[in-house]
């Protein structure tokens, strides 16, 4: 096979692109799970049932929610068949919905710091289990669907417990997290589909294999970074 002359710049590309996403988030008020200003402003103050707004946010949050797509990221990177991605997606989709769902139904609340610090571990998780880290240390694999489906349970508590905060209105609540999260799967499908083209294009190129160990340490490195920065969160709150 002819190598691809960009196939050396793929990896600096796939690194400046998680940077960005990182960075950006940190720029903005919506660290994490958190909403920016001016979408909090606009849930504390709205009452009944509003599909096109609530299914807006959701997407949004999931586009701009980079401990997602990092995570999402580091699930698909050895998945080559669309058969697969679907599996590991939706269990990580239903996981979301769960607990989104029954944390702001049921009041559950835990500091955001400690969800999010958390949700950055699983990341790095992750990238460990691409690696083949724990099979090397351990001598086996932890099941990656069911660990798949437990980091889905935990982000999605994340955003519940950002949620609470904001006291939506009861009026219309459940449809409305309900359409919230038909927002937050579109966004999901959305970001998924531009990964899966970007990863899809670099594996045609023979820097692929070369540089798999490399990303996932610089993803793990990611994770590090989102863990150190929401414990120092919590820490000086």
């Amino acid at each position: 096979m002819i190598q691809n002359p960009l196939g050396q710049r793929h990896l600096f590309v796939l690194a400046l692109s998680l940077i960005t996403i990182i960075l950006g988030g940190f720029a903005t008020d919506a660290i994490a799970h958190g909403v920016t200003t001016g979408d909090k402003g606009y849930i504390q103050e709205v009452s009944g049932v509003l599909p096109m707004p609530f299914i807006y946010l959701g997407a949004k949050h999931m586009m701009t929610g980079y401990d997602h797509l990092l995570f999402l990221f580091g699930v698909i990177f050895f998945l080559y068949r669309l058969k697969d991605v679907a599996i590991y997606v939706t269990l990580f989709a239903v996981g979301h919905v769960i607990t989104l769902l029954s944390g702001v139904l049921m009041n559950i609340s835990i500091s955001a710091y400690i969800i999010d610090a958390i949700i950055g571990f699983s990341v790095v998780y992750k990238s460990l289990d691409n690696m083949g880290a724990f099979r090397r240390w351990f001598g086996f694999q932890p099941n990656t669907k069911a660990a798949t489906l437990i980091f889905g349970l935990i982000h999605g508590f994340g955003l519940a417990t950002k949620v609470l905060e904001y006291e939506l209105a009861p009026d219309g609540l459940l449809p409305n997290l309900v359409f919230f999260n038909v927002g937050v799967e579109i966004g999901q499908l959305l970001a998924l589909f531009a990964i899966l083209i970007a990863i899809s294009y670099w594996r045609k190129s023979n820097s692929f294999l070369r540089h798999a160990y490399t990303a996932n340490v610089f993803v793990m490195m990611l994770g590090f970074m989102l863990m150190g920065y929401q414990m120092t969160g919590y820490f000086t709150a």
